[in-house]
This record gives C-alpha cells, sequence and structure tokens, in this order.
C-alpha cells in the first residue's frame, strides 16, 4: 500500500495547512505516490495512524510538530499492541519545537527529511507506557517517544493551549513559561524506580522531575544529553525545589546541558517508575507535559517497551 501522510494543518500556527500543498512535490519525488489526511480535532492522529497501520501500510509520516508525532505513535502503538507490527514511523517537522527529530538527528530541512524517508536507516527505538489520571480524574494510558515531565511543564502546557494562535509560537511559550513560574509549586513526590529487577524508594521535592526516553524537550533544552532511543532505559532529571530566581538559573543552564553540573540538579535511571504527588493541594498546579502535550496529573506509572517501534532516521 502506499505511505499515508497525516498533516496537522494547525501546527505552527496554521502555517503547515497553508504550505503543505507546496511541498508535495518534493515529497513525491522522495516516496513516490502517497495518500494524505488532514486532523481535525485533537487525538485524531491517532486514529488515523491506527486505522492506516491496521490496514498493512509500511509507512506513516507525521506532518507537523511534535504534539502530531506523538499522535501518530500512539496510533501506531496502539495497532502494534493488535498485531499490525509493520509500520515505520517518518517525519517531516513543521512545528515550533522540533524536539524528537534533534534527538533522532535530523537537520530542519525538507530535503534532510526526504533523505531519511527515501534512503534513510531505519531505527528501531523505545517507547515510553504510562498510565496516569487524565484532567477530569478519569484513570487513562497512553504511550509516549520523547520525554514525560511532571511539574512546570504541565502547567506550561496549559497556559499554551489556553494563549490565541494568532499569538504565534515563540511568543504564547514564552508568555506562558512566565505565567507557569509564577503559578508553580513545588511538588513532595513519592517515586518508586525499578531497574534490573532491582526497586529503591525516594521522596522529593521539586518543581520539574522529566522521564526521559530521548534527550531534548522545550525547544531545545537539553534536559537529559545521557538518553540514548534504544537503550532499553529511562533518564529522570530531577530539577530541584529551589527558589524563583535559582530555579530560573538552573533552568537556563538546561539549554546547554549544563544543569547536571548544578547541586540542585539530581539524575536517576530506570526501567520503570511511579510518581505519586503527596502534597495534594498542589495538584492542579503539578501537571503532565507529555511530548509537549498537558495530557492530565499525577499519579503516574511510567515503563520503557524495548525497540518498539521502528523510525526513519538520517541515511
Amino acid at each position: 500500500m502506499r505511505p499515508l501522510i497525516i498533516v496537522n494543518p494547525r501546527s505552527a500556527g496554521g502555517k503547515t495547512g497553508q504550505l503543505f500543498d507546496g511541498i508535495t512535490g518534493t515529497i513525491r519525488r522522495a516516496l513516490g505516490d502517497f495518500d494524505v489526511q488532514r486532523t481535525e480535532r485533537p487525538r485524531h492522529a491517532v486514529e488515523l495512524a491506527r486505522v492506516a497501520a491496521q490496514e498493512g501500510r509500511e509507512l506513516v509520516v507525521a506532518v507537523g510538530g511534535d504534539g502530531c508525532i506523538h499522535e501518530v505513535v500512539n496510533g501506531l502503538m496502539q495497532a502494534r499492541d493488535g498485531g499490525a507490527l509493520r509500520t515505520r514511523l517518518g517525519l517531516i517537522g513543521q512545528g515550533t519545537g522540533g524536539d524528537f527529530r534533534r534527538t533522532l538527528g535530523l537537520e530542519h530541512r525538507l530535503e534532510h527529511y526526504c533523505a531519511a524517508l527515501r534512503q534513510g536507516r531505519p531505527r528501531l527505538i523505545d517507547i515510553g507506557q504510562f498510565s496516569y489520571r487524565d484532567h477530569e480524574g478519569r484513570p487513562a494510558e497512553a504511550y509516549f517517544v520523547n520525554i514525560l515531565s511532571a511539574g512546570l511543564g504541565g502547567l506550561v502546557d496549559k497556559h499554551v493551549a489556553r494563549i490565541p494562535k494568532v499569538a504565534g509560537g515563540a511568543l504564547a511559550y514564552f508568555a506562558a513559561s512566565a505565567r507557569g513560574l509564577i503559578e508553580s509549586r513545588i511538588g513532595r513526590l513519592r517515586c518508586r524506580l525499578m531497574l534490573n529487577g532491582e526497586g529503591r524508594e525516594l521522596e522529593m521535592e521539586t518543581r520539574q522531575l522529566t522521564i526521559c526516553n530521548g534527550r531534548v524537550f522545550g525547544g531545545g533544552m537539553k534536559v537529559a544529553p545521557m538518553a540514548e532511543l534504544d537503550d532499553g532505559l529511562l533518564e529522570v532529571v530531577d530539577l530541584g525545589a529551589a527558589s524563583l530566581p535559582r530555579f530560573i538559573a538552573v533552568s537556563m543552564g538546561v539549554y546547554s546541558a549544563r544543569h547536571l553540573r548544578h547541586p540542585d540538579v539530581k539524575h536517576h535511571r530506570c526501567e520503570r517508575i511511579e510518581i505519586e504527588l503527596l502534597n495534594k493541594d498542589a495538584e492542579e498546579r503539578f501537571l503532565l507535559d507529555v511530548d509537549g502535550e498537558p495530557l492530565g496529573r499525577l499519579p503516574v506509572s511510567v515503563s520503557v517497551i524495548p525497540r518498539a517501534l521502528e523510525v526513519m532516521g538520517p541515511p
């Protein structure tokens, strides 16, 4: 069957929808004939990708930002649970973040995306699986490909989602980040980590805890430069519970990975982690950020599925 391209026309502030028709010729030279479906609502790409894999398509390409990739991965993983194992993931980044493609090593240029689709190296990568509570408090399950975090990032995502798209991606993220910092709460967490069959329990106070399959989040922040997409492990980075001025200084170091040398920052490694929020009065401001999407809240249970999905990487 022909490849399916799933386009989020609202990514990059709507520019993806406006520009996509103009790049189809370049994509066709790389892929040959393909089918296109555009998303019409939140989580629509999950459904489209799941059906495509169940139909037996060998390649599904996500055109959009990290949120679109997240949804397509969830659809492919749902199909995988039902026995559809053949479908590969391809990327054409068009959003404002581009965090997953950075870990994958893809340069943000159309010709590089097309080269990966045409002659790239298929890479079998790990996928994170997690159970959590949605914003209405209902139990839910999903997957992530890059990074899941709890705390400030989820609060920022919540504010980004409420800002009109006409504000522009960078401006919206800056405004939401400033508001999130002011409103952020320190979470008291109980964490249970499993590695190589051995468990340990930690209690910590933090403004942000990240569970990383990939290396980069937040539009270029190198929170876990040690992370590998195919090692069967999750890297856990605790950014600490400092006062706001000190926390901002620590956070600025994330862009160059200097934060890992700061005494407030702690690093752990695991195959599975369970996180419970002990100070329940903070739960409305200590939220989940999953591949840049504001999906819900704690408690959360996260595990890694080794070598679960093939992705088209650079040649």
